[in-house]
């Protein structure tokens, strides 16, 4: 099975092209949607989160506005609430990947945000990042999150530049234009891994 890293910035439309993935019948693991599970009303990092900014959880439920204040101010929290989540997210990554391979897939999705940052890319075969300009990055954070200007650009800040995500990638996806530009480009994606799926198919059953 190969494994096909999917990645971008806050705002990019990564979750967009992860929905299209999955339904062209990859297994797609969200990443973002385990940090939640494990930030939810007894999620299993709440007690650790509690310790590292007090005040941000309050008889089990978190209050996510404190912690991102909090963070935004020290950079320290953001390191340290990475010490807590990220090897928890590695433990349902590797189960998703174990229970992909049984399943048989030609490929599975790792829909990561900091794929690069956490060095997640070097389990993949191809890496993805989906990219729109800054100006639509930064209108789209604002109005999902409901976040002042100063905040987005911050969040922003702290992650691995979008030129730098580019230039890593196997493949750049943009987002910027319209859907429709964005639907051919993700065939175009899915065709390739089709492809290569069929190539290693053929290669594995000729004899030596």
């Amino acid at each position: 099975m190969r494994i096909l890293g999917l990645t971008g910035g806050i705002g990019m439309g990564k979750s967009t092209v992860a929905r299209m993935l999955r339904r062209a019948g990859f297994p797609v693991f969200d990443a973002d949607a385990v940090v939640h599970a494990l930030q939810a009303p007894g999620g299993r990092a709440l007690p650790a989160i509690g310790r590292l900014v007090p005040g941000s959880v309050r008889e089990g439920v978190l209050d996510r506005a404190v912690l991102r204040r909090a963070a935004i101010a020290d950079g320290t929290v953001m390191k340290g609430l990475e010490r807590i989540i990220h090897p928890m997210v590695r433990q349902e990554r590797d189960r998703f990947l174990a229970r992909a391979r049984r399943a048989g897939h030609s490929w599975a999705v790792l829909d990561i945000p900091l794929l690069f940052e956490g060095g997640g890319d070097r389990l993949c075969d191809r890496v993805a990042v989906v990219s729109a300009p800054p100006d639509v990055q930064i209108h789209r954070v604002a109005r999902r999150r409901g976040m002042a200007p100063g905040e987005v650009a911050a969040v922003i800040a702290r992650q691995m530049p979008d030129r730098e995500k580019r230039r890593r990638a196997d493949d750049v996806i943009c987002t910027g234009l319209s859907r429709n530009d964005t639907v051919r480009r993700v065939r175009r994606l899915v065709a390739r891994m089709r492809a290569d799926a069929g190539m290693r198919m053929r290669g594995e059953g000729k004899t030596p």
